[in-house]
């Protein structure tokens, strides 16, 4: 029965934490398509140049979520090292949106202001999946018993193993 608890308690915070990860996503995504829109409308960027400043924009005001909303109760590391992986991975994110919808326009020759934000959308969807495991695997990641004892000053208490060797 514990274990059971355990468990569920675990894909509880699981749920939690995707339910969190989608609320700035969600904000993420309403950006990102609203600037590239207005810049394909506005300028005369081509269509994978204006979604690389509409990503680029999106990564800006997600950190902030991601930081201060979904991950808030995860330990900060040093903000530069943070930064830097957050950045690198939404880096590698921009790339496999882009390469969506760059496929789409270039290669395959399906430009249309609709086509463009279905394959905006796609690509969105692909990179978030990568940009979910990247940043709660590296970036915010969860801290092990261990650490959060060590953090709090608390020791935990030594485990004997048979044969009388205390865990390392």
């Amino acid at each position: 029965m514990n274990e059971r608890h355990a468990r569920s308690s675990r894909l509880g915070k699981l749920y939690g934490e995707i339910a969190k990860f989608g609320m700035v996503g969600l904000s993420g995504i309403v950006v990102n398509i609203l600037v590239f829109n207005l810049v394909r409308s506005s300028t005369g960027l081509q269509t994978v140049r204006a979604s690389v400043l509409a990503t680029a924009a999106a990564v800006l005001g997600n950190y902030i979520g991601f930081r201060y909303f979904t991950y808030r109760d995860r330990p900060r590391s040093s903000r530069r090292r943070e930064l830097s992986l957050f950045l690198g991975f939404s880096a590698v994110g921009l790339l496999i949106e882009n390469a969506v919808l760059f496929t789409a326009t270039y290669e395959l020759g399906l430009d249309s202001p609709l086509l463009n934000n279905f394959f905006k959308f796609v690509g969105i969807g692909v990179a978030t999946l990568f940009r979910f495991w990247s940043y709660r695997t590296w970036v915010f990641k969860a801290q092990g018993a261990r650490q959060a004892a060590e953090s709090m000053d608390l020791t935990l208490p030594q485990v004997r193993l048979a044969g009388g060797q205390g865990a390392q």
